[in-house]
C-alpha cells in the first residue's frame, strides 16, 4: 500500500493529506440549515451536513492531493448516523481515486486489537463471505500497549495490502509529558524507543523502498523529526501540526529524505475551514470549497519553496 501512496504523491507532486475533521462550527450555515429543514434537529441532519461538506471539499481538491484523512471522533460524536457519514466519506474519497488514512488511533491487545484491525484495514467474515468494514487504506494506531497491540495490524497490512501510521511523537503541546521522558537504562527518550520499535516492525511489511508501517511525528517538533527520520529510515512519516497548530514549511525539511520522499504533511482546519481565514475571506461561506482549494495550492507552494528549494 505504501507504494501506491508514494506513486500518488509523485503523480500529483504534493506530499499533502487533507484532514477531514468537520466540526459543526466549521460547516457553513446554509448546509446545516438545509439538513435541519429536511431531517430536523437530529444527528441524521448533522451527519448529512458533514457528508455534503466533505464531498464538496473532496471534489474541489481531489486533483491536487493524493490522500485525505478523516478523524473518526468527529463522526462518532453524531452516533450511528455519524459513523455512516464516515463510511460514506471513505467511499466517496475512493471514488475520486484518493487514498484514505483513517485517523482512528486504535490500540489494544489480542483479539480486541485484531477486531480493530479487521474493522479498519481488514475484513470481517459473515458466514462464508468476507466483507470490508470501514475500508480505509491506512489507519493510525497507538503503540503504548506494546507489540501485542501492533502485530494484529501488521498482519492485516500484509494480508490486505494496507498500511498503518504508529504514533511516535505527536504534535500536541503536552506530548512531552510522557513521550520526552528519558529512559535511564537506555539513555534515550521514550519517543526514540518507540521509533526504534517502529523501525523493527517496518521490516515485517516492506513494499518497495518503504514499509507499510509508518509513523506519526508532529511538525511542531522538527529537531525530534530529524532524529526520528534517521531512526526509522524505511518508515513514511505522517506529519500533523502544520498550519493551525504552528508548524511551518521550514519546519518540514527534517522529515523528508534527500529525494523529497519519506513524508506526507497533514493540514485539517487549515484546508477545510480556510474560508474562515481573512486570507480567503473573499470566497465567503458559499465558496468554502474554493477556499479549500486555494489553501491547498498555497500549502503546496510553501512546501515547494521550503522543502524542495
Amino acid at each position: 500500500m505504501i507504494s501506491r501512496l508514494v506513486d500518488a504523491i509523485r503523480k500529483k507532486d504534493a506530499p499533502i493529506v487533507a484532514g477531514l475533521d468537520p466540526m459543526l462550527s466549521y460547516i457553513p450555515k446554509h448546509l446545516i440549515e438545509k439538513a435541519v429543514k429536511e431531517r430536523g434537529e437530529t444527528f441524521e441532519a448533522a451527519a448529512a451536513a458533514v457528508l455534503e461538506y466533505n464531498r464538496a471539499i473532496i471534489d474541489s481538491i481531489c486533483d491536487l492531493v493524493p490522500a485525505v484523512k478523516p478523524q473518526i471522533a468527529m463522526y462518532e460524536q453524531f452516533g450511528i448516523p455519524g459513523l455512516e457519514a464516515f463510511m460514506k466519506t471513505v467511499e466517496y474519497a475512493h471514488s475520486k481515486d484518493l487514498i484514505v488514512i483513517g485517523d482512528v488511533k486504535r490500540g489494544d491487545i489480542g483479539s480486541t486489537s485484531e477486531a480493530y484491525a479487521n474493522a479498519h484495514i481488514g475484513n470481517v467474515t459473515v458466514g462464508s463471505t468476507s466483507l470490508p468494514v470501514f475500508d480505509e487504506d491506512f489507519c493510525t494506531v497507538n503503540p503504548y500497549l506494546g507489540s501485542d497491540g501492533i502485530k494484529p495490524f501488521i498482519e492485516a497490512c500484509n494480508k490486505n495490502d494496507k498500511g498503518i501510521f504508529v504514533l511516535v511523537k505527536t504534535s500536541n503541546p503536552s506530548s512531552g509529558e510522557f513521550q520526552d521522558r528519558v529512559l535511564h537504562d537506555e539513555d534515550s527518550t521514550l519517543y526514540e524507543a518507540v521509533g526504534f520499535k517502529v523501525s523493527e516492525w517496518a521490516s515485517m511489511s516492506m513494499d518497495g523502498s518503504y514499509s507499510n508501517i509508518g509513523a506519526v511525528v508532529g511538525a511542531t517538533y522538527p529537531k525530534m523529526g530529524e532524529i526520528l527520520r534517521r531512526i526509522m529510515p524505511k518508515s513514511y512519516i505522517l506529519v500533523p501540526g502544520y498550519g493551525a497548530q504552528g508548524g511551518t514549511g521550514a519546519d518540514l525539511v527534517p522529515f523528508f529524505d534527500s529525494d523529497g520522499l519519506g513524508a506526507i504533511v497533514n493540514s485539517s482546519r487549515g484546508i477545510i475551514a480556510a474560508y474562515r481565514k481573512e486570507k480567503y475571506s473573499k470566497y465567503g461561506e458559499e465558496g468554502f470549497a474554493d477556499a479549500a482549494r486555494a489553501a491547498v495550492l498555497d500549502m503546496k507552494e510553501d512546501i515547494r519553496v521550503n522543502v524542495f528549494k
